[in-house]
């Protein structure tokens, strides 16, 4: 995983393989009865991990980007790959003057025009040989695809697995790859799967709250094991489901914890140590085969698996009442320009409902002053709230109904509050569309 607020190389294309295939609508929910997925047998895991560990040893003690080290793990994944049938493909580009790859590999069949992808970064910074960091996101899909492979999945969307190069120096590899796909390929990309640090020594359980078919896919799994989990936040935006995610492709993940630390609670629940970072060797020379905790690794690994299998079944859209939110605080200036918070919608077909549920929590010191408006993603405002002099109450603490049957329900919606008066001040507390 790259660190937080980490500038971002420029990616020059070189040559881009004839891979860059099919892929589908929003992420949609499985049929009840699915084929249950395989354990992911964790020695394998382990081993694919101990082959990374042999890479770096071999290569001046890591696996970076432009360094033997990481197209010798390149060549170990791709080879496993192609004795199992897959079709893979290296995506070439350059970052930092260094020629960096990104392995492609597609199962045969599934659906063309619906396309489930799983990836993980399989680079490591300069310091160490990064076994948690990302080996074992990358170990694990693997695995995942291997155990494809065996039992000789049929899944009605097509499979395609990802390791991506040049993460640690800003998301280089899927940024190009996402770049450079059509948008008519990416309009097929079904929902993107991305797994950066899944065994971390001192481990949290954490989701990534996005999609929400895929959250909930996670989430069950884990409720079916009695382990409590949370969203996650240390990550967000620093991994490689960004650069889809900022296409409008649906995305979620794992991810068991970094450089915070843990708190109290969470080591209440989960185990552990509180006080201690998830990961004390995080990007850092120690981040080897002993950094890494079996039983996070193997539930994260059968996880992955889990989702791919029922992911990749079926194309039932997502209930009607799911919420889509944004807690992030905003601050409204007093007297001053308009702001707004974003929320974005995925997984649904079709238009928005004739009586779309806006829920807002603004706290302000004098709502009169408030103009509150809902943006649908193609612009078309919907007037929630007009300033009142004569409002003197605290607070906009409202649902409203909007008719936007009009609009595209897939997108990015936003909520526009402006302070038309002086001497009061507040902020966007939080807000939702319930679809």
């Amino acid at each position: 995983m790259r660190p937080a607020r980490l500038r971002s190389l420029p990616a020059a294309a070189l040559a881009v393989a004839a891979l860059l295939a099919t892929a589908a609508p929003a992420v949609q929910a499985a049929p009840a009865k699915v084929a249950a997925a395989p354990d992911i047998p964790l020695a394998n895991v382990k081993a694919h991990l101990t082959q990374l560990q042999s890479i770096a040893t071999a290569n001046s003690g890591n696996r970076a980007h432009g360094r033997a080290g990481y197209k010798a793990s390149v060549d170990y994944v791709k080879a496993k790959l192609d004795a199992a049938g897959y079709t893979t493909a290296l995506q070439q580009f350059t970052s930092g003057g260094a020629t960096g790859y990104n392995l492609i590999a597609d199962w045969p069949g599934g659906d063309p025009n619906q396309v489930l992808m799983a990836g993980s970064h399989l680079d490591s910074v300069t310091s160490g040989a990064g076994i948690n960091d990302n080996g074992s996101g990358s170990a694990a899909v693997l695995e995942t695809a291997l155990a494809v492979s065996r039992a000789q999945l049929a899944p009605d969307k097509h499979l395609r697995f990802a390791w991506w190069g040049a993460e640690e120096l800003g998301l280089v590899g899927s940024k190009y790859y996402v770049n450079n796909l059509a948008s008519t390929e990416r309009a097929k990309l079904a929902g993107y799967l991305n797994f950066d640090m899944i065994g971390s020594p001192n481990p949290g359980y954490f989701v990534y709250d996005d999609d929400p078919v895929i959250e909930q896919t996670f989430k069950d799994y884990y409720a079916g094991l009695s382990i409590p989990t949370e969203i996650e936040t240390e990550g967000d935006g620093r991994s490689d489901h960004a650069p889809f995610k900022n296409a409008g492709v649906p995305v979620g993940g794992l991810f068991s914890g970094a450089d915070y630390t843990k708190t109290s609670a969470q080591a209440q629940k989960w185990g552990g140590t509180a006080g201690q970072a998830f990961d004390r060797c995080y990007h850092s020379s120690c981040d080897t085969t002993a950094n890494i905790n079996d039983t996070a690794l193997d539930r994260n690994s059968d996880a992955v698996a889990h989702a791919i299998w029922t992911l990749s079944a079926g194309t039932v859209t997502p209930p009607t009442g799911t919420v889509f939110s944004n807690a992030a605080n905003v601050n409204v200036p007093d007297n001053g320009a308009a702001v707004t918070s974003s929320v974005v919608v995925t997984g649904r077909t079709g238009n928005a409902p004739s009586a779309l549920k806006v829920g807002v929590d603004i706290k302000h010191t004098y709502r009169g002053d408030l103009v509150v408006d809902l943006l649908a993603p193609d612009g078309t405002a919907y007037r929630l709230k007009n300033s009142s002099g004569s409002d003197s109450a605290d607070n906009v603490i409202a649902t409203y109904t909007v008719n936007a049957s009009s609009e595209a329900a897939n997108g990015t919606w936003r909520l526009q509050v402006r302070d038309v008066a002086a001497r009061d001040t507040g902020y966007i507390d939080s807000w939702q569309l319930t679809f």
